[in-house]
């Protein structure tokens, strides 16, 4: 499906991937995930979505942040909102629908391919726009949790689905233990 001298670029959506690595039992080494797809093809681009508290001084995605930002991602954030649900507990949002999808159209004209990671169905009318216009869609997220993290009709509107743990010992590492438990709620390193 990847061909050597396809322009390609990856739209990472931070939260949904670390979400689906970690169901798996690992953490994303991203120097490793660059490699891997420059190998695949002539990468142009590497978006990284994520929200970010800025009521905390300080964030655990702050570290991986600024070493993304200084490896060649381009790095894509806005304010989180914090909530209390239904049952008390400290809740974060931070959708990055939107920014993920009007960057994924306006680059679709110097694209052949898209490596879309996220399991997010509502993604599914970008990855049919991407495609009218001539791009192939790969999406990478896992079937293998419980439950899967992709979506059905995001994984059957994609030319091709990657499986999250099938690139485990390609762009894998042992997962770290989380500094304090609320941390963990948007921490995606």
């Amino acid at each position: 499906m990847f061909y050597k001298d396809d322009r390609l670029a990856l739209f990472i959506d931070g939260s949904n991937l670390h979400a689906a690595a970690k169901s798996l039992g690992f953490d994303i080494d991203y120097k490793l995930l660059r490699q891997e797809f420059e190998r695949r093809g002539k990468l142009t681009r590497a978006y990284y979505y994520t929200a970010l508290l800025e009521s905390e001084e300080y964030s655990p995605i702050r570290p991986l942040i600024d070493w993304l930002t200084y490896n060649g991602f381009a790095i894509v954030t806005k304010p989180a909102r914090e909530y209390t649900d239904s049952m008390g507990r400290r809740r974060i949002k931070g959708n990055m629908d939107v920014e993920l999808t009007v960057d994924a159209l306006q680059l679709a004209p110097h694209l052949d391919h898209a490596v879309v990671f996220s399991g997010d169905g509502d993604l599914r009318p970008m990855i049919e726009a991407l495609q009218r216009q001539g791009v192939r869609v790969s999406v990478v997220s896992t079937l293998r949790s419980q439950p899967p993290m992709i979506a059905d009709e995001l994984r059957r509107q994609a030319d091709n689905f990657i499986e999250l743990d099938a690139l485990r010992d390609i762009i894998g590492r042992p997962p770290r233990e989380p500094r304090e438990p609320e941390a963990d709620a948007l921490a995606e390193p």
